[in-house]
């Protein structure tokens, strides 16, 4: 599957009243809908930032109130990684006592697991001794699940994120099959006009779905004549036209590859400068040694090395610990 956080990111902001309807209908029922919601970013990455456990991916906090006139924070934890991560259910309890902590607010918290592991279902985080036990409890939505239950997914007709879990599902059930992928895409963009759909919602759906549902370029193009034709028989080019869509993606794939080629390469060596150029200062300082000795001593290390020092060198007593440091990340990367 290609990038799975970005669609899943963008589609749960557009979507998420649907998307709470679907997973939570209780907690659809009691929620004020008419005051909105809103999406606490900022919040979140400061308090991620100082609580880096494991591989972060889709996660957001949003706020809203509820119909009794109180206000609630919900984090809504969407994990879209293919593998089992054994630090998950930690980093769930670490992110929920943290926002609670700074804000003092009641927190949901809510897992939506996008993997392959039928087995993996971490919804729980305790430990205890001598009497002292704490136990931490959060819903967990299993995407696999609805494979067992399609019926769920048809009784949800109209809600957007239906067609969000079951374009999921085809991408990972068509992962080894391009010519499923191809067929169970033109189906499932086909049911959005079939269904009622109106265009703006066609075309947001369709943006997740052409994203996770990613084709090779020889089925890509017949994808697009397929769907051309489709749209002209509907009188219906919500999708607009296929050399319009066409020229679009390329864009993006060309944006993305310069990112990774270019902009990448030129933001990374910015960052190394400028982390390089703030240790050196600080280390020459609480060593009371030369610039040029510092530079010398941390020649060749990367930024994600010079992150790491960072950390290390408040507890470091001798300079000497910071040479040996930095001389064992350069022999780890020469083996």
């Amino acid at each position: 599957m290609t990038d799975t956080d970005s669609p899943w990111k963008e589609v749960l902001e557009c979507y998420f009243e649907p998307f709470i309807s679907l997973f939570l209908p209780n907690a659809y029922a009691v929620i004020d809908w008419e005051r909105g919601h809103e999406f606490l970013d900022k919040e979140l990455q400061q308090i991620t930032r100082e609580a880096q456990i494991g591989k972060r991916r889709v996660d957001k906090l949003i706020k809203v109130w509820l119909r009794d006139g109180k206000e609630t924070w919900l984090l809504v934890h969407i994990e879209v990684q293919a593998r089992k991560d054994p630090q998950f259910e930690e980093r769930m309890f670490v992110y929920h006592y943290r926002i609670f902590d700074r804000y003092h607010r009641q927190v949901v918290s809510l897992a939506i697991l996008a993997d392959e592991d039928t087995q993996w279902r971490p919804a729980d985080f305790s430990y205890g001794r001598w009497g002292c036990e704490m136990q931490f409890r959060y819903p967990v939505i299993k995407l696999l699940d609805f494979r067992k239950d399609p019926g769920r997914l048809k009784s949800a007709k109209q809600n957007p994120f239906a067609v969000v879990v079951e374009a999921h599902l085809l991408a990972m059930a068509t992962r080894q099959d391009a010519d499923g992928r191809l067929q169970s895409k033109l189906q499932l963009v086909k049911r959005l006009y079939m269904e009622g759909y109106g265009k703006q919602e066609i075309v947001d759906l369709f943006r997740f779905i052409d994203w996770i549902m990613d084709l090779p370029e020889a089925r890509e193009r017949l994808f697009w004549e397929e769907l051309a034709k489709y749209e002209e028989g509907k009188e219906m080019p919500y999708v607009t036209s296929v050399e319009k869509i066409g020229m679009e993606k390329g864009m993006e794939q060309g944006m993305q590859q310069g990112m990774q080629q270019g902009m990448q390469q030129g933001m990374q060596q910015g960052m190394q400068q400028g982390t390089m150029r703030l240790l050196v200062r600080q280390i020459a300082k609480r060593f009371q040694v030369g610039a040029d000795t510092v530079h010398k001593m941390l020649a060749g290390l990367k930024t994600e090395d010079m992150e790491d020092l960072g950390e290390r060198f408040l507890d470091a007593e001798r300079l000497d610990q910071i040479r040996e440091w930095a001389e064992e990340k350069r022999l780890a990367k020469a083996q």
